[in-house]
């Protein structure tokens, strides 16, 4: 059976070197923790808050993030494909995503705020009405991606084939648009 820990704070502990107790986590705030390369996968965390942390390359496997916010974190090549899809909901802002993978995720409504995403994996990835704000998507990978009502209006450098994903009422920016032209090798002045 699983420890069970409600509204604790975790402020500047390094789990590399002493595990994070494996349980459920319930409004718990982690400030300033690393946890890169470590193993998370079967935690429970439910509407916690992780602010400058860093979970880097951590194995995120089986673990259910529900309402959970990422906060100033450092995140990079986190494959939340492996994680326990029921309930998933997240948020984040300016967090470092930077290879990381959402696919085959159902992602509505996220918030992804200052974030830096570059070469992440949206590959079949549901992001209705998602919001992308003042996010670099440079390199990210949209194939076959629910985009329709997704905000991209203050993203950059994002390059998005629109007959390969879904964008209906999707809003961008008229400076972005050759983010949806790359692929037709037009020169745009």
């Amino acid at each position: 059976m699983n420890d069970y820990f409600e509204d604790q704070v975790f402020e500047k502990k390094d789990f590399r070197k002493e595990p994070l107790i494996k349980g459920e986590y319930d409004n718990c705030s982690f400030i300033n923790c690393t946890f890169s390369s470590g193993h998370l996968s079967n935690y429970n965390f439910v509407e916690c808050t992780f602010t400058d942390c860093d979970l880097s390359n951590a194995n995120i496997a089986n673990s259910a993030f529900k309402e959970v916010d990422f906060k100033s974190c450092k995140m990079l090549g986190l494959n939340f494909k492996d994680c326990n899809t029921f309930l998933l909901k997240l948020a984040f802002s300016n967090c470092q995503l930077n290879h990381s993978s959402f696919y085959k995720l159902k992602l509505a409504k996220t918030i992804f705020t200052k974030c830096e995403l570059v070469e992440v994996d949206f590959t079949e990835t549901v992001l209705t009405a998602a919001e992308f704000i003042e996010c670099n998507l440079k390199s990210a990978l949209f194939e076959a991606s629910n985009l329709e009502k997704a905000n991209f209006v203050t993203a950059k450098n994002y390059s998005i084939d629109p007959e390969a994903n879904r964008l209906k009422h999707a809003k961008f920016s008229h400076l972005g648009l050759a983010g949806l032209l790359e692929k037709y090798q037009i020169v745009i002045h």
